[in-house]
């Protein structure tokens, strides 16, 4: 929308099917190798849906195109490392060797995963020449999810090892709202960098802005699943809403 761009439908469902797989391959791959005798039915359930969904993904990434692709590889190889062990036990924290071990790069990983899918796969695609708004707008839903990603810090705080040097860890609670507090201006103040600044897209912004200060204030150590998982995660849906509501 933002660019002017036709919807493209097989993007859309393959970044789709792509997040539900690279998500529970990070979340559950552990388990089901540690598990695989003894494997719980729900897990197995995740485990049978999860393969449905990278058959779909399959499915769609051969409608992509090429330069499309080997981007895709890119950030397929950052998830599949994530999880896996591949380098010597000098790098790592723990025994598990793998990228989200080596202390205090988880949240920079999964922030430059998730903005390079969301801003760059979709105009690759569609060869669209990149220009500076491009590379700020990439800049901005990198800050957006460093900040977005600071409640789930502070409510793992107290599951966390030690080891992980996680952004609470490092410098505290309250640090690390004040620390979320300027990403979050910052997230802001980008927008009137760009070349061609639309009225209704700052105002949605503003108000993503707001709620994203507001989900890092009143966020806690001590706070329930609910805060998170359900009204601090569906903070992008609201996002989603307000673009979808003022391009109508």
């Amino acid at each position: 929308m933002k660019y002017g761009l036709p919807t493209d439908v097989n993007m859309l469902c393959f970044i789709f099917f792509a997040s539900i797989v690279g998500y529970n391959f990070v979340k559950y791959f552990g388990l089901a190798k540690m598990h695989r005798r003894s494997m719980a039915s729900w897990l197995r359930v995740i485990e049978l849906f999860t393969l449905l969904c990278f058959l779909f993904m399959c499915y769609f990434v051969f409608k992509l195109e090429l330069n499309t692709v080997l981007i895709i590889s890119g950030f397929g190889a950052v998830t599949f490392m994530y999880a896996i062990p591949f380098l010597p036990k000098r790098f790592f924290v723990d025994k598990h060797q793998n990228l989200r071990s080596i202390s205090g790069l988880k949240v920079y990983l999964i922030g430059l995963v998730w903005a390079g899918v969301t801003v760059f796969l979709p105009l690759v695609n569609e060869h669209y020449a990149f220009d500076d708004d491009v590379l700020l707008t990439f800049i901005q839903r990198f800050v957006f999810i460093i900040a977005l990603m600071l409640p789930f810090e502070l409510r793992d705080l107290k599951y966390d090892s030690l080891k992980l040097g996680t952004i609470p860890q490092k410098i505290g609670v309250n640090r690390t709202k004040m620390l979320g507090i300027v990403l979050g201006l910052i997230f802001f103040s980008l927008e009137f960098l760009k070349t061609h600044l639309i009225g209704h897209y700052v105002l949605v912004q503003f108000i993503i802005t707001i709620i994203l200060l507001l989900s890092i204030i009143f966020s806690r150590k001590e706070q329930s699943d609910v805060y998170t998982a359900f009204w601090v995660e569906g903070i992008p849906l609201v996002w989603l809403g307000l673009e979808l509501f003022f391009n109508d």
